[in-house]
């Protein structure tokens, strides 16, 4: 491996790590040489990533947290130190995701419609709490629990996943869209606010991975090829592919980089612009 790409001794600390994406970042991470605390809300899944993790050589630590809650987040970040040492790399993976009217709307809803409530309902409070909390407040408070040691070292790395509904607008995300926008934002703001401590804050956006999370909207073959036939290399890829573009922003070999917001969507964000 090329050393800029080495991960060697370095600790991370991956929200949202116990399935999907998140796994896929901390197995990357291992196999680069990093030790990681994987960060859920279900303590099983982070459990089960780090089994694999261990599997790779590595030291890994399980924690239950909801990010949503900041007493939570500052516990979790105080143990998963003391755990590893320090934390090197924050990866905010963490989120949530519900698609549905915000207000009633006199419409029927459509057969393969990927709704989470329908059209005579409106969003609920805890719905738009649930989204913001995770997706943008949880993220917040890790940075912010995360940043004092990296900022008092003057070094360190930290990813924000993002979304391609964060450019791309769809209907139906009034909540999960905005929330993913403002983290955009929220990248490049504390990029510009950290810069002078060496610390590099970079975003993702991926596109349509088949997850855990995402699975019940790909279950229906039409409407699997319809997501196929928005991307321009027609067709999906393995959420390694994430990991990998991860690794790139947790390594040296991104040091010059900071306040960017990378799309992995094979093409779909070109195609709209």
């Amino acid at each position: 491996m090329l050393k800029e790409f080495s991960l060697e001794g370095k600790k991370a600390f991956i929200t949202g790590g116990g399935r999907g994406l998140g796994r896929a970042i901390a197995l990357v991470f291992a196999e680069a040489g990093a030790d990681v605390a994987v960060i859920a809300r279900t303590l099983a899944q982070c459990e089960e990533t780090t089994t694999l993790v261990k599997k790779l050589g590595r030291r890994a630590f399980p924690f239950q947290c909801d990010i949503a809650d900041s007493r939570q987040v500052d516990d979790t970040v105080a143990k998963a130190t003391k755990a590893l040492g320090q934390i090197d790399i924050l990866v905010n993976n963490a989120g949530q995701v519900t698609v549905g009217p915000l207000s009633p709307l006199p419409i029927q809803k459509p057969k393969d419609a990927i709704w989470d409530w329908g059209p005579d309902k409106r969003m609920s409070d805890e719905t738009l709490n649930r989204i913001m909390g995770t997706n943008l407040s949880g993220t917040v408070y890790c940075a912010r629990a995360v940043g004092e040691q990296m900022v008092k070292r003057r070094s360190g790395k930290v990813i924000n996943v993002c979304s391609s509904s964060s450019i791309i607008a769809y209907p139906f995300e009034t909540a999960y869209a905005p929330s993913k926008a403002a983290l955009q934002m929220f990248t490049k703001v504390l990029a510009l606010e950290w810069a002078q401590f060496n610390v590099q804050i970079n975003g993702i956006n991926p596109g349509w991975f088949v997850t855990d999370m995402t699975r019940s909207g790909f279950d229906n073959p039409k409407t699997m090829q319809e997501r196929i036939n928005t991307v321009p290399l027609k067709r999906l890829t393995d959420s390694r592919d994430l990991g990998l573009l991860a690794l790139y922003l947790a390594s040296p070999a991104s040091d010059w980089m900071t306040g960017q917001v990378l799309s992995l969507d094979g093409g779909e964000s070109a195609s709209q612009f």
